[in-house]
């Protein structure tokens, strides 16, 4: 199984940030993803 490249606490706080309404754009920019990483 493939090592995820984010740890679970980073993925939380990246969607934790993502509820309070920062732009998904902005979020993926910041943290060096793509948009289809971030939903998937």
């Amino acid at each position: 199984m493939r090592k995820s490249r984010y740890t679970d606490s980073q993925i939380l706080a990246i969607l934790k940030q993502s509820d309070t309404g920062v732009p998904v754009s902005e979020l993926c920019r910041e943290h060096g993803m793509s948009s289809a990483t971030f939903y998937k």
